[in-house]
């Protein structure tokens, strides 16, 4: 089957627990599959950690957790070496982070120095304890969470660990209908903390991934496309509006991006749509405000429209 067809089925098999949040479901799915991680924004109750747990059962991956609190360690994020006084050995005692879908909970609630344990992990794909490296299983994805409301207590995220995020994506209040339906499904008896009762089946395999991702690979873009791309880097970065714009990494990231929400979409090639779909949760991380500009009321959202508005749109 195509990435198109495993995708259709994924998205059959995750409405049997999430209700609406299809954009957020579509917007995880192609950082998953273009093989980056994820900040999920949004206050308590809107299913985050739902989505993650329902992401690993589809791609029949391992789910761990990690709560992020102000005591947190490093050592407690990647794991330590710890003495055997049986075999008088030491042994890898391995942290929550060695695992396919990590769930990062309240990440900005911890200081910098256990944020920054995250970092070569989402990066390199790697850990290092106690100067030994040790790889981690493929796939891997870190699936992030900050309460956009609450500051008491919080740490905000660096630009340098913003930037290893390929995607924030921002869990907002369901529609009146999509409550209504989920206050029936409790009603007669869904428990988000037991899936197996919902009877989710996982629709890939890890093994399956690499060829998947070749799809992407092959996937088609114009020079218009490339054009339109740097276009709205540009924009960003001689935007009034913004101190900060967009750096070619934001750039390369909106492109496999948009390929990826391609290839999900069935189609070979690229189109300005494409790239829509997925400018705002590639840049709204990567991009700082100016004062003035949250004076008038406007947030990275609608800067980010305002900035693309003004880009011509490739024939």
């Amino acid at each position: 089957m195509s990435l198109a067809q495993f995708f259709v089925q994924m998205k059959n098999e995750a409405a049997k627990v999430i209700v609406g949040q299809e954009a957020v479901f579509e917007q995880v799915a192609v950082a998953f599959f273009a093989g980056g991680h994820v900040l999920l924004e949004g206050v308590p109750g809107t299913a985050k950690t739902l989505l993650a747990k329902t992401l690993a059962r589809l791609i029949d991956a391992s789910f761990g957790r990690i709560q992020f609190t102000a005591d947190l360690m490093p050592s407690d994020v990647v794991g330590t070496q710890v003495f055997n006084l049986n075999q008088g050995t030491f042994y890898l005692k391995k942290g929550p982070i060695f695992t396919h879908i990590c769930l990062g909970d309240e990440i900005n609630r911890a200081p910098a120095k256990t944020q920054s344990a995250l970092l070569e992990a989402m990066e390199e794909r790697q850990v290092t304890i106690e100067g030994e490296r040790h790889l981690l299983d493929e796939p891997f994805m870190v699936l992030a969470t900050q309460n956009p409301v609450e500051y008491e207590g919080t740490y905000p995220l660096p630009e340098a660990q913003l930037d290893r995020f390929m995607f924030k994506v921002r869990v907002d209040y369901p529609p009146e209908a999509v409550e209504h339906e989920i206050l029936r499904r409790y009603h007669t008896g869904f428990d988000a903390r037991h899936l197996d009762a919902t009877g989710i089946q996982p629709i890939i395999r890890p093994a399956d991934l690499p060829a998947l991702r070749q799809e992407i690979q092959q996937v088609k873009v114009e020079e218009g496309i490339f054009g339109y791309i740097t276009q709205i880097a540009i924009a960003s970065r001689r935007s009034q509006d913004l101190i900060l714009g967009g750096s070619p990494r934001a750039s390369i990231t909106l492109l496999l991006a948009s390929k990826t929400y391609a290839a999900l979409q069935g189609r070979d090639y690229v189109t300005p749509d494409d790239v829509k779909f997925v400018v705002a949760p590639t840049y709204r991380h990567r991009i700082i405000l100016r004062p003035e500009a949250e004076i008038e009321g406007l947030d990275a959202d609608a800067v980010i429209r305002r900035m693309v508005s003004g880009v011509p749109v490739p024939r």
